[in-house]
């Protein structure tokens, strides 16, 4: 089978001006990357324009530890819309490095649906992530050096910094560490860690803010801990919040690229959903229904996770609300959740997939409490049978929800069509926008009550010591009216990885909730979920490698 990179590299790319044209943006607004990247100045952003233009939501049902192909379906979906003469593009996030190398791979879409030139974007794309490793980790060494310096000091008590270090790397041997061993000279001794760049703040910050003066802004509202005397620090306390700002000047502006079909594409931002609110910036999401009357987006892993950040974080800040909501759902993944090992996702098993649809099925259900109208995409893959793509079918009439196939893996937009005609039927059905499943006014507990609640199925929420410590500082600082953005495992609908399927009756449980203040939520923590994840027993990076021409293989 031809691989996703050779795919790629078989399709001649144009020219980035060339792609802007189509978006009637001229090539002197555009700031070059080379010949296929550009980024895009804030000022093409309308106002007017992004009331008018038409968002889709893309998400999926819990997926297999490999995904189930979300990018590839927005991508495809982008293409499938232009087909049917719509004017769409598609708005992503960037890929994390951690993934790449670890075991997801890359996440520039697949087969005859992907955003290209796919190894820069892959790799270190226009340095975007660089620059949040930066900025994140500029504050965290003007920290340090303010609790080393006896004059100019804020009198920070160590013990109470909450702020990490971060890199976009798996590395979990860096989960816990010591800063400022070595003697006096090397800093105060503390203990603190790295996490990856996909759950930095500033990645957060970046994706939620406005332009500029807002980036700066939120970047001063960061809660970095309390001085000896018990007062709050941020870091516009430390006046180092203008410095890190200065260091995002290129990487606020979205990237444009493009499909393998020639149709634009923005990619920006890149936080994780089970760790982050998972969604590309505000910035992008704008510029994009700028510059095209339809705008596909995903959010990050299942619905319940990244698509309930997407709506009642993302949205509520920007102001924007989706006309349509797709699903993506797979053969392979309902098998996975009707109990079939991992090792036997690709062998025909109809009853498999029958055990699994209450995990599609709870999905629709979370939709509906949006008050949106799902749409339901099968992802095809090589080997899925018809009469497993029908059992699927079969269940979304029953639910009395419009589903088709979508073959964009290899067929690209003529895959998409039929799925397209359904989403475009949707949108001119769309009446009003989506109901949030809590308002942010209610107490912290209340509202992570009402995700578990709704979106997971939990019946009851348990915190730790820790987490009831947490609560009662973050009352203190005034900030119990911000949005919750829990992080939890992917695996399942639960807490628990191992809970699969459509579980129920099951307890959460709350470790911890971490202040986000500059990005506008709280974190609350659950189960064993790490913000550094770690490689896998054979990573992704060991089939990765370059020959002596600069040829790039093993990236899928």
């Amino acid at each position: 089978m031809t691989s996703d990179i050779e795919l790629a590299r078989a399709v001649k790319l144009k020219h980035i001006k060339e792609i802007a044209a189509r978006l009637a943006v001229p090539e002197d607004d555009l700031v070059l990357y080379g010949k296929y990247k550009a980024k895009l100045p804030l000022r093409l952003i309308s106002p007017e324009k992004v009331k008018k233009s038409k968002l889709i939501l893309v998400s999926a049902i819990t997926p297999t530890p490999a995904g189930e192909g979300k990018t590839t379906v927005s991508i495809g979906l982008s293409l499938g819309l232009n087909r049917i003469g719509k004017k769409a593009i598609v708005v992503l996030r960037e890929p994390s490095l951690g993934p790449v190398f670890g075991i997801k791979g890359g996440a520039t879409g697949g087969g005859l649906s992907q955003v290209l030139p796919m190894e820069d974007i892959n790799l270190h794309f226009t340095g975007d992530f660089a620059a949040i490793e930066k900025a994140h980790n500029l504050l965290s060494a003007v920290i340090d050096n303010n609790i080393q310096n006896k004059k100019n000091n804020l009198g920070i008590d160590p013990r109470t910094v909450a702020w990490r270090r971060v890199m976009d790397m798996n590395d979990r041997s860096l989960r816990k560490i010591i800063v400022g061993l070595g003697g006096t000279m090397s800093g105060v001794p503390r203990e603190t860690g790295f996490d990856i760049a996909a759950a930095s703040e500033v990645m957060a910050i970046l994706c939620l803010s406005d332009d500029l003066r807002h980036l700066k802004e939120k970047l001063g509202n960061i809660f970095v801990g309390y001085t000896y005397d018990h007062k709050p620090v941020f870091a516009r306390d430390l006046k180092v919040n203008g410095a890190m700002a200065a260091l995002l000047k290129d990487a606020i502006l979205p990237n444009l690229v493009q499909t393998t079909e020639g149709t634009p594409a923005i990619i920006h931002g890149g936080p994780f959903a089970n760790i982050a609110h998972g969604a590309n910036s505000i910035i992008a999401t704008r510029m994009g229904l700028s510059l095209s009357d339809y705008v596909v987006t995903e959010a990050g892993f299942a619905f319940e996770l990244g698509a309930e950040k997407f709506l009642d974080i993302k949205c509520r800040y920007a102001g924007l609300s989706p006309c349509a909501a797709v699903l993506v759902a797979t053969v392979r993944a309902l098998k996975y959740h009707g109990g079939a090992d991992l090792k036997e996702l690709a062998k025909p098993d109809i009853e498999k997939v029958r055990k699994g649809l209450p995990n599609l099925e709870k999905h629709v259900e979370n939709m509906k409490q949006f008050n949106l109208s799902p749409v339901v995409a099968v992802n095809r893959f090589v080997s899925d049978t018809e009469e497993e793509i029908s059992v699927i079918l079969e269940k979304c009439r029953e639910l009395g929800v419009p589903a088709a196939p979508a073959d964009v893996w290899g067929r690209g937009g003529a895959g998409a069509v039929e799925l397209a005609e359904l989403v475009a039927k949707a949108m001119d059905g769309c009446k009003g926008g989506f109901k949030p499943i809590y308002e942010w006014e209610w107490p912290v507990e209340k509202k992570i009550e009402a995700i578990a609640g709704k979106m997971y199925g939990a019946r009851h929420i348990d915190y730790t010591a820790k987490a009831r410590k947490d609560l009662e500082k973050i009352k203190s600082l005034g900030l119990d009216k911000l949005p919750v953005c829990i992080a939890k495992t992917q695996k399942s609908l639960s807490d628990n990885p191992e809970l699969i399927g459509r579980p129920k009756d099951f307890v959460v449980t709350v470790r911890e909730i971490e202040i986000a203040s500059g990005a506008g939520f709280l974190i609350p923590i659950t189960g064993d979920i790490m913000r550094m994840p770690g490689l896998p027993e054979h990573p992704s990076s060991e089939n990765i490698d370059i020959d002596a021409d600069g040829n790039i293989t093993g990236l899928f």
